[in-house]
């Protein structure tokens, strides 16, 4: 399926560039390259499994359009694919999500329908939109689509390590339900079997790692409190934790600080943008290196997506010390 999806969103997406800098392998003690999906269509590899899962829908389903749940990315890559596709978007939003990401996706076209994070049941509010107008639910991670759309980063990687004769390798990917890891972990399974992929996650919000060490589903207590917003999700995915259980290594868990230092760091030395949940693989490489036993660490930048006060905070805070 993702060979696939590779053929359907092939001349739609970006082939994002695997960076490297010598003065991140010094911070990491070893070799760091960054897959930049920052650099990707609406700011994150989103759009991958957007376009994926839009494209799938059948000509006589779409006319009464898609509706989609998420604190921004998601909602955006859907944005953007509907509109590409002349079909309308409904997606369901966090109040408390990044000014951004909610202006970036109704300047795609989209209605905005708000919800509070903490006391209502994002799920429920589009099941009731969507008994009413007869949509397509697209979910963030919970869909083969999505999740064969999310293994195109997985192609990609194991194109760039070959060029750049890496055979093995930690693969380090913020993961929230688990769309893009265990896509890019069914990737790798097949075109780089020696690479292991490893979740990341922020501190209390890990809810995929402790997932892993008890092998069975573990919920998070809260879902805000961190200012990785895009990883922030109540449980592994239905769909895609199998996957995860099966293919990937350790989780990793990372703090907010870790964050942004590593987005003052990318910003420094590799000139790009990350938000602080799309930064936490590359935390991961820079921090906790010495938990992963290869010696290249390929994180995955997953997201550009940042209101400005977050990244002058991070910047503040850390780049006279990068």
């Amino acid at each position: 399926m993702i060979q696939a999806a590779a053929r359907k969103i092939d001349g739609k997406t970006v082939r994002t560039p695997l960076l490297s800098s010598p003065f991140l392998d010094e911070v990491a003690g070893r070799k760091v390259y960054v897959k930049a999906e920052c650099l990707q269509h609406t700011g994150s590899f989103k759009f991958r499994g957007g376009w994926s899962a839009v494209s799938a829908i059948p000509k006589i389903d779409r006319q009464h359009g898609v509706i989609a749940f998420s604190s921004g990315n998601h909602a955006q890559g859907v944005a953007f694919a509907a509109q590409a596709h002349g079909i309308p978007a409904v997606i369901v939003m966090p109040s408390n999500a990044p000014k951004i990401k909610i202006e970036n996706t109704k300047a795609l076209g989209a209605e905005i329908v708000l919800y509070d994070r903490d006391t209502e049941d994002r799920f429920e509010i589009a099941k009731a939109i969507n008994d009413e107008r007869n949509l397509t639910l697209i979910q963030p991670y919970d869909d083969e689509y999505v999740i064969a759309g999310q293994g195109t980063v997985g192609l990609e990687i194991a194109q760039q390590a070959n060029e750049a004769g890496i055979s093995t390798a930690d693969v380090l990917v913020c993961c929230g339900g688990g769309g893009l890891t265990s896509g890019i972990a069914l990737a790798l399974e097949k075109d780089a079997p020696k690479m292991t992929v490893r979740t990341c996650e922020p501190t209390d919000f890990d809810d995929v790692a402790r997932s892993l060490l008890k092998g069975d589903y573990v919920s998070n207590e809260k879902m805000s409190g961190s200012i990785c917003d895009a990883i922030v999700t109540p449980q592994p995915g239905n769909v895609t934790f199998p996957i995860i259980k099966r293919l990937c290594g350790a989780g990793h868990v990372v703090t907010d600080d870790e964050c942004l230092h590593a987005m003052a760091l990318a910003f420094e030395r590799l000139k790009i943008v990350i938000e602080p949940g799309g930064a936490a693989g590359l935390a991961a490489a820079l921090f906790h290196s010495k938990d992963s036993e290869n010696d290249a660490l390929i994180a995955v930048a997953t997201g550009g997506n940042v209101d400005a006060a977050i990244f002058k905070m991070a910047l503040d805070k850390y780049v006279s010390k990068a």
